[in-house]
């Protein structure tokens, strides 16, 4: 068990980590807010869901639930650098599905309500599952205390 908590929470000390980190789960978290709470001028999790459902992501409020867990709870470990790995894994998940099911028909340009953003968001977190939390992460502390 402590090899998985060691692979897991294993990472660079690299302060450079942090720059791409926190903006990407601010901006994750806020989204999830959105879906889940309504916060941020979102629909909250029954409007999220009655969206969903209409474009064919069935069942809506679950899928809205899920995803809106995947952000808000995957945007705020991101922010702390706790479990970085897995958090960044399930967002990029959940950027995969966002592109695929309801951004890819509209073209790369968020003007058109394209993919650019999301595939921005993919690839941060891809980086940061291959990254790890870096030096200013909770993951560095618990890879200390389990060395």
């Amino acid at each position: 068990m402590n090899n998985l908590i060691k692979n897991i929470v294993k990472t660079d000390n690299n302060w450079g980590v942090l720059a791409l980190r926190v903006p990407v789960g601010i901006i994750l978290a806020a989204h999830g807010a959105q879906k889940l709470f309504g916060w941020f001028g979102g629909y909250g999790l029954e409007g999220t869901g009655q969206w969903m459902a209409s474009i064919g992501i069935e069942p809506g409020v679950l899928m809205a639930f899920l995803a809106g867990s995947a952000e808000f709870f995957g945007g705020i470990a991101l922010i702390l650098g706790l479990l970085t790995r897995p958090a960044a894994l399930v967002s990029a998940f959940t950027m995969v599905i966002a592109i695929v099911a309801v951004h890819l028909p509209n073209g790369l340009f968020m003007s058109n309500n394209g993919y650019e953003f999301g595939l921005s968001l993919l690839a941060a977190s891809i980086a940061l599952v291959q990254l790890g939390g870096g030096t200013a992460s909770v993951d560095r502390l618990l890879e200390k205390r389990f060395q």
